[in-house]
């Protein structure tokens, strides 16, 4: 218990004076959450690489103790796999998580390298062979171990980064969630799992003074995949060799709100036929800031409920009788259900929303599918363009510009940029009371990637999120026909210069 109390306050201090050069980094390159869309709640530009410094937090004091303290060394040559697959494992997610923040990563690049960790893990041990059963005996995986583990790491991993939108939400949940583990290890005898979560309690402390309501300085998908791997591989390591009845069932109820969250989210989506991956606005977060509660009070309510999961798994963890743990389950679940039903998302009444959103959202798609097909088509930049223009029509959209990083199609150089624009002229419009613009980054939160913007004359104040999520996907293909021209374009440059060359050395 000693080296972990050092972990944690090393770790904590680590973090603590880290977060801050991170910021001022952040700051003086302009790597910065521009809050462009209308789900982020800032509003503000932040520095978003925040994770970092949780990344670093966790792992150098544990490597400062490797080489300081023998106990250490013997507990990890004891635990190799483990310790290997926590320290290899995490890294990589970092590593993906600052790409993503740096550069933006597609969901199929996430997930490539999220399930190859995740087998990575499952070779070195980290396996759910079971899924406990309150009622009855546990139900045994057999050849369905693998894709159980997969899919419970990596899905724990998406639901902290879906999870993190509010200032302090997922450091909070993740800080709860880690001490619960820290727990039940400490009460299963589990020295290695003991000395993780203390350090990684230590770095989220230490993380959080800078980004609790208001936050200075965001995790990012740094912070966030990174916290989620630690949490689905330690919460796997805490339940195995258990003798209770509840192994698994214990890391479910503990990080019970972000899987939660991330159910709604897929389920909704699916329902009102949105894309699985495009963000919008109504989680759980938001629910509760739509019921009037300020930001900070949102937080501390969801940090309230992760203490109660925490509670719940606790008993479950040192209780051997199965009618106690029946009882805490049917408990949790008409709890849960009660807070479901308050914050709206479960609804009596029958109506034809979801499916009249469903038909809006596949009537986009189809009215979109010929200007998406000319930018695949498109052989310069004005090609882009008049698909741009065209395009705005069906987002009933009464202006319209483009803004590419190239003045023409035959020349596509970064220092240059093609602007675009139709019905923006009109001197009057910035001064007309119903006149309402919104622009779009090609590359989420680059200012510098291009840009789209639309107007509108209607009357409205904002747009509502089926008609931005529209959009939003509308400008992925055009920043995909941008790239495509780019790299054609470099391409005959190097031709041209090889050429040039070879008629300099002949």
């Amino acid at each position: 218990m000693r080296t972990a109390a050092v972990a944690f306050v090393l770790s904590m201090l680590c973090a603590a004076l880290l977060t801050p050069l991170v910021r001022e980094l952040s700051h003086r390159f302009g790597l910065l959450d521009h809050g462009l869309s209308s789900r982020k709640i800032h509003g503000r530009p932040v520095p978003r690489l925040g994770g970092i410094a949780i990344v670093v937090g966790f792992y150098a004091p544990l490597l400062g103790l490797l080489f300081l303290q023998s106990n250490v060394g013997g507990m990890l040559l004891a635990n190799r796999n483990q310790a290997l697959g926590l320290f290899l494992g995490g890294i990589v997610i970092a590593g993906l998580g600052v790409y993503d923040d740096l550069r933006g990563a597609g969901a199929r690049k996430k997930f490539a390298v999220q399930f190859l960790v995740a087998g990575l893990l499952y070779y070195l041990g980290f396996r759910v062979d079971a899924i406990a059963n309150p009622f009855g005996a546990p139900l045994l995986l057999g050849p369905f171990s693998l894709p159980v583990t997969l899919l419970w790491i990596v899905g724990i991993i998406n639901a902290m980064n879906l999870i993190d939108g509010l200032d302090g939400l997922a450091g909070g949940v993740a800080l709860v969630a880690v001490c619960t583990i820290f727990l039940v290890s400490f009460h299963r005898n589990q020295p290695l799992m003991i000395l993780f979560c203390a350090a990684l309690a230590g770095s989220i402390l230490g993380f959080l003074f800078y980004n609790f309501n208001p936050a200075s300085i965001f995790m990012g998908d740094t912070g966030s995949m990174f916290l989620g791997f630690v949490l689905a591989t330690s919460s796997i390591t805490s339940g195995q060799k258990a003798s209770t009845a509840v192994t698994v069932l214990i890391p479910i109820v503990i990080l019970g709100l972000p899987i939660l969250d991330t159910l709604l989210a897929m389920s909704r989506r699916a329902i009102r036929g949105r894309p699985l991956f495009r963000a919008d606005k109504e989680h759980i977060h938001h629910r509760l800031l739509g019921l009037g509660l300020s930001h900070r009070q949102a937080v501390l309510v969801l940090y309230g409920v992760c203490m109660l999961l925490a509670g719940v798994a606790l008993a479950m963890t040192y209780t051997e009788s199965k009618g106690i743990t029946s009882f805490l389950v049917l408990a949790l679940l008409a709890t849960v259900f009660l807070f479901l039903r308050r914050l709206g998302y479960i609804r009596f009444e029958m109506n034809h929303f979801l499916s009249d959103q469903r038909r809006r959202n596949r009537a986009f798609r189809a009215a979109l599918r010929p200007y998406t097909e000319r930018l695949r088509q498109a052989a310069g930049t004005e090609d882009i363009w008049e698909a741009v223009r065209d395009a705005s029509a069906v987002f009933e959209a009464s202006c319209a510009s483009l803004q590419l990083a190239g003045k023409s199609s035959g020349d596509l150089s970064p220092t240059t940029t093609a602007v675009f624009s139709t019905g923006f002229n009109n001197s009057d419009l910035p001064d007309s009371g119903v006149f309402f613009r919104a622009r779009f980054n090609l590359s989420g939160e680059k200012q510098d990637s291009g840009m789209v913007e639309l107007g509108w004359r209607d009357g409205r104040s904002e747009l509502d999120r089926d008609l931005e999520i529209a959009i939003e996907l509308f400008c992925a293909h055009v920043s995909e026909a941008d790239e495509r021209l780019r790299s054609r374009l470099r391409s005959i440059d190097r031709t041209k210069a090889r050429g040039r060359f070879l008629n300099l050395s002949g």
